[in-house]
């Protein structure tokens, strides 16, 4: 039998980055059901980060991860995870109302600024009149992040397995039995990273779901011939219809913002929302489509107030939430392993802007 201090289900950025911060003085051991540990949500992200993106209750998290993203220390990762892009916020008459709750969300966190939206997009469409720029916005290396906490984590001694699935978990006077697919393990504190199976998890462990319900996205990659340069910025419908970014020459990335329920699995594209998006990027823009390249999906997970989940469940104490980002986990990493292991060591927040009690699981109950 095993007997790890810690262990996290789940080896996605979640996981890995919440283990690269306990293993500095815990025996942690990450389980991955997978072959290969983000497979599903981390590996499949649009790879932005962006402050405004998941709203007023995420932006405190993502904005503190801006420091650490743009200049880690040499010894996690040589150079920075982000790069420039901008977003441009887009709508029509009729969107005023959205673009000014925009404005006001964010007002004195993240600068915003209206702008003539043609000025930037070359090509968009008479109609979009509305535009506000988000000027901070990056694009962010979502493999090199991961990797690099994923190095850290077994530097400092912690243990990942692959392949291996929680079958059920029984809490007792000191810590927890697991029984795996590999066998029993004994340990202190079981952590919840499982994303979108993260309520299947606690319910084998004996735990009462928080009503985290996986949301699929779509996205595709055309060939546009005519974009007029990789340097535009992202741009996203005020209404949230879309959004797009350049990812290369004559290539972008498309997505209809769809949200569309589903079980915890391994997340197709539907052709109508493939039809959706590509429907949509013709009313915003005049360049001709060459060719549909590539098209997937990704599971977003999301607790019911859309907030993410960080915390001692309060009826099981040894049972930590690090589940329910949504969208928005490996924009907010940094922060949130920050916090959610300060919860654990019974530290004060590392932030002094973020309330915990924001993302406590408590809130369920």
């Amino acid at each position: 039998m095993n007997h790890p201090d810690i262990v996290i289900i789940g080896g996605g950025i979640a996981g890995a980055s919440l283990g690269a911060q306990l293993s500095a003085d815990a025996h942690v051991l990450i389980l991955e059901m997978e072959g290969q540990a983000g497979y599903h949500a981390t590996g499949r992200s649009v790879a932005f980060w962006e402050e405004t993106y998941g709203g007023p209750v995420v932006q405190p998290l993502t904005t503190a991860s801006g420091s650490f993203l743009t200049a880690p220390d040499p010894d996690f990762h040589d150079g920075a995870f982000l790069s420039p892009r901008r977003t441009l916020h887009i709508g029509r008459a009729g969107d005023e109302a959205q673009r000014d709750a925009l404005l006001a969300q964010f007002a004195g966190k993240v600068d915003l600024q209206c702008v003539d939206p043609a000025a930037l997009v070359p090509g968009l469409r008479a109609d979009w009149t509305l535009g506000v720029l988000e000027a901070s916005c990056q694009d962010i290396d979502v493999a090199a992040l991961h990797a690099a906490y994923l190095r850290q984590f077994r530097r400092l001694g912690g243990e990942l397995r692959l392949n291996v699935r929680l079958v059920a978990a029984k809490a007792h006077a000191g810590g927890w039995r697991i029984e795996t697919s590999e066998g029993t393990i004994q340990c202190g504190l079981l952590i919840d990273a499982a994303g979108a199976w993260a309520d299947d998890v606690a319910v084998a462990c004996g735990v009462a779901r928080v009503g985290i319900r996986p949301l699929r996205r779509t996205v595709v990659q055309l060939r546009v011939p005519t974009m007029p340069s990789i340097d535009l910025p992202l741009v996203m419908d005020l209404s949230e219809r879309f959004y797009f970014k350049p990812e290369g020459q004559w290539r972008l990335w498309l997505t209809p913002h769809d949200e569309a329920p589903s079980p915890p699995c391994d997340a197709a594209p539907e052709e109508l929302a493939v039809a959706q998006a590509i429907a949509r990027f013709e009313e915003a823009v005049d360049w001709p489509i060459a060719a549909v390249e590539r098209k997937w999906a990704g599971l977003r997970s999301f607790a019911p107030d859309r907030a993410p989940v960080y915390g001692f469940d309060p009826d099981v104490p040894g049972f930590f939430w690090f589940a329910g980002q949504g969208g928005f986990g490996i924009q907010t990493a940094p922060a949130a392993a920050l916090l959610a292991s300060a919860l654990i060591r019974g530290e004060a927040p590392p932030f002094a802007n973020l309330d915990p009690s924001a993302y406590s699981p408590a809130r369920f109950r």
